[in-house]
């Protein structure tokens, strides 16, 4: 007479009955809207300061917007007479190795020039002399819309 002391012996032997269910095969999407939902708002936020910060006041005219598939060079001239290319305040006599240094596209650059209203027109006029001489064509003189008042 003995007692079978061994494991897995009798009705279960040693196996657990797991139950099987289905595989849950949805997305949870509520992290991705929530990350997407930030970085819209950041987006947002910063999009308005990424314009060009030369403080400068424009002529107003009529003229059209010109369409932009990429960010062009911008060329600033406030009204002191000081050159900026986007921010970086540079030399006269530097304008062209500049421009050809940054520009991404050889000569065929989008370039647009900023002058002040109560700049000197000599002064913007050296700024054009010295990019046509530097071989860039593509050249577009930035102004403000005429507003309804005016």
């Amino acid at each position: 007479m003995g007692a079978n002391l061994q494991r897995g012996v009798g009705r279960n032997s040693g196996r657990r009955r797991h139950r099987r269910t289905a595989v849950n095969a949805e997305i949870n999407v509520t992290p991705l809207v929530d990350v997407m939902l930030v970085l819209l708002i950041v987006f947002m936020v910063a999009a308005p300061l990424l314009s060009v910060g030369v403080p400068i006041e424009l002529p107003k005219t009529d003229a059209k917007s010109m369409p932009s598939q990429t960010e062009p060079i911008t060329i600033s001239v406030n009204a002191a007479g000081d050159i900026f290319i986007q921010e970086t305040e540079i030399a006269l006599e530097d304008v062209a190795t500049r421009l050809v240094a940054i520009s991404n596209n050889g000569y065929d650059e989008r370039i647009y020039l900023r002058g002040d209203g109560q700049a000197n027109y000599e002064a913007v006029m050296k700024v054009m002399a010295r990019v046509n001489a530097a071989g860039f064509s593509n050249l577009g003189l930035v102004t403000d819309p005429v507003s309804a008042g005016n």
